[in-house]
C-alpha cells in the first residue's frame, strides 16, 4: 500500500497535542572575505537574522504547515527569547493553541547558529538541562489534564532539557491512557522506561543505540537493538537511519525499511522534528503506521533540502509523491494548476527565487537538457510548463507530439533541477504566469525579449527574463527526421 494524495488531504483532519522541549532557533547569516586579526577566525559580515521555531515548537510549527492543528504545551523563561517565541508561535494563527508557561529560574532554550555562506561556522546555545521547578511541573500537569481529550495523538518531543521530567512523562502517560489516543514520543532519555505505555518511538540510530547498548549499523543489528526497545517499551520502533531511510519495527510483524531519496542535503536541522511531527498528524489523521512512515520520509526528504530550521507543506509532499510514481499510468507527472500553484507560494514563504520556462518537450534531447540546466541556474527552484497533446498538434501537424503527455511529464519530471511540472493546453503559457507569477522567465536566445509570452507580468513584479544559449543543429523535428531516415 502506498500514499496517495487522498492520504496527504487528509492530515488537516488531524489534531496532535504536543508536549515537551520549547525552544528558539537563531540563524545569523553573513558573508565571510577575510580573517580577524585578533584571533585566527573568520570575520562574519552579517546580511541577515532570522528566527524560528524550534524543539517541540517546530513539531507543531510543522504540524501547521501540514494543514493540522496543534496544541503546544511547554516551559519558557521569562526573558526576550520567550517573548520571541511567543510571536513566533502566534503567527501560526489558530493552527496552533499555544500553553507556555514561564518559569524565571530557567532561560528559554536559544540556539543560534552563525552561518558564512551556507556553511555553519559556530552555534552557540543558551540553555540549562536541570529539572523544572515543582510548581512549573503543577501547572504543566494541570494543562495536560486539561487538553488531553481535545486530541487523536500526543506527540512528547524529548530534547532532554529539563521539561519531561518523570512525573510529567508520568501524567502524559496516564491522560493519554484515559483519553484512548495514541501517543508518540521523539527520545533523548538513555533508558527508555519511562516510556512505557508509548505507542510509537522514532529514535535514530544514535539514540536507539544508547538506549539499548548495541550498535545499529546493518539492518539485522536495528532489528535486534528494535526489539529490544520494543520489550522495554510496548511501542512500535519508528527508525530513522540517516541517508538508509527509515525502518518500522513492530512486535511479531516483520520489519519495513524505505530508502531515503537521493538529494542534495543542505540543512538536517530540525529533520526529527519534521519526521515526528508528519507521523504524529498522520496517525491522528487516521493513516496506518507504514503510510505515515512513508509520509514521514518524503517530508524529511523535503525538509533537507531547506536552509535552516524549516516546515514543509502539503503540497510538496504531493509533488514528491508524484515523483515518485511518475511511471506509472494511474499517476501522472504533472501537477494541476491550483497544486503548483500552493507549491509556489511555499517556495516564496520560504525566501526561494522560482523560475519558469515552457515547451513541448516532445522527444528529449541534448538541448532541452542543456536548457533545463541553464534554466535551474537562474534560480531555486524551476517549474516547467508543457504544452498538452491537443496544444502540442495544434502547433506542430496531426502527427504530433510523438509522445503522450504523461510520458513527456514523468520525463520532464526527471531531469535534474526541475522541481514541478504542469501542463497548460492553451497556445500560450499566459494564464499559468499569471496564476504562478515566477520570479525568472526563461526562454531560448532564438527568442527576442518583446516575443516571450508572459514577459511583462514577470517584469512588472521586478522579475528577471533570462534568454539561454542554445545547441546548434539540436531540435526535436531534426531528430524525428534523422530517425525516420535510418
Amino acid at each position: 500500500m502506498t500514499a496517495t494524495r487522498d492520504d496527504i488531504q487528509r492530515l488537516a483532519r488531524g489534531r496532535v497535542l504536543v508536549i515537551g522541549d520549547v525552544m528558539v532557533d537563531h540563524y545569523v547569516s553573513g558573508k565571510v572575505s577575510r580573517v580577524s586579526d585578533e584571533a585566527p577566525v573568520p570575520i562574519v559580515q552579517v546580511t541577515d537574522e532570522r528566527w524560528t521555531a524550534g524543539g517541540a515548537a517546530n513539531v507543531a510549527a510543522n504540524i501547521a504547515a501540514l494543514g493540522g492543528r496543534a496544541i503546544l504545551v511547554g516551559v519558557t523563561g521569562a526573558d526576550p527569547a520567550a517573548s520571541t517565541l511567543a510571536g513566533i508561535v502566534g503567527a501560526m494563527g489558530g493552527a496552533v493553541e499555544a500553553h507556555l508557561v514561564a518559569d524565571a529560574s530557567r532561560p528559554t532554550t536559544l540556539k543560534t547558529r552563525y552561518m558564512g555562506g551556507q556553511h555553519q561556522m559556530v552555534r552557540v546555545d543558551r540553555e540549562t538541562g536541570l529539572a523544572i521547578l515543582r510548581s512549573t511541573e503543577d501547572r504543566l500537569v494541570a494543562i495536560i489534564a486539561d487538553v488531553a481529550d481535545d486530541c487523536e495523538v500526543i506527540m512528547v518531543s524529548d530534547y532532554a532539557k529539563g521539561v519531561l521530567s518523570d512525573r510529567v512523562l508520568g501524567a502524559i502517560m496516564m491522560h493519554g491512557r484515559r483519553a484512548g489516543v495514541d501517543i508518540v514520543i521523539d527520545p533523548k532519555r538513555a533508558d527508555w522506561n519511562a516510556y512505557r505505555g508509548a505507542s510509537l518511538i522514532t529514535p535514530n540510530r544514535k539514540e536507539l543505540s544508547l538506549a539499548t547498548r548495541t550498535t545499529c549499523g546493518t539492518d539485522a543489528e536495528c532489528l535486534a537493538a528494535a526489539d529490544a526497545a520494543i520489550a522495554t517499551t510496548g511501542a512500535a520502533i519508528l527508525l530513522t537511519r540517516s541517508e538508509q531511510g527509515m525502518s518500522l519495527f513492530r512486535a511479531g510483524q516483520p520489519a519495513l525499511h524505505l530508502s531515503a531519496k537521493a538529494r542534495e542535503v543542505f540543512d538536517v536541522s530540525g529533520a526529527g522534528d519534521t519526521v515526528a511531527a508528519t507521523v504524529a498528524l498522520s496517525i491522528a489523521s487516521g493513516l496506518a503506521p507504514n503510510l505515515a512512515m512513508q509520509v514521514a520520509n518524503v517530508a524529511a526528504g523535503v525538509v533537507v533540502g531547506k536552509r535552516g530550521t524549516a516546515t514543509v507543506s502539503p503540497a510538496e509532499i504531493m509533488a514528491e509523491l508524484d515523483a515518485g510514481h511518475r511511471m506509472t499510468a494511474s499517476f501522472p507527472g504533472a501537477l494541476n494548476l491550483s497544486e503548483a500553484r500552493a507549491l509556489r507560494e511555499t517556495w516564496a514563504r520560504e525566501g526561494l527565487s522560482v523560475g519558469f520556462t515552457n515547451g513541448c518537450f516532445d522527444i528529449l534531447h541534448a538541448g532541452h537538457v542543456a536548457l533545463l540546466r541553464q534554466a535551474a541556474d537562474t534560480c531555486d527552484r524551476l517549474i516547467v510548463a508543457l504544452n498538452t497533446d491537443a496544444s502540442v498538434s495544434a502547433l506542430k501537424g496531426p502527427n504530433r507530439p510523438v509522445q503522450s503527455e504523461d510520458v513527456r511529464a514523468s520525463v520532464m519530471a526527471a531531469i535534474k533541477g526541475v522541481d514541478a511540472v504542469i501542463l497548460f493546453g492553451e497556445a500560450t503559457p499566459l494564464e499559468a504566469i499569471r496564476e504562478l507569477q515566477p520570479d525568472v522567465l526563461v526562454k531560448g536566445a532564438d527568442y527576442t525579449e518583446d516575443q516571450i509570452v508572459g514577459a511583462d507580468i514577470v517584469k512588472a513584479r521586478g522579475g528577471r527574463i533570462v534568454r539561454v544559449g542554445l545547441i546548434d543543429g539540436q531540435s526535436t523535428t531534426r531528430v524525428i527526421e534523422k530517425s525516420r531516415k535510418s
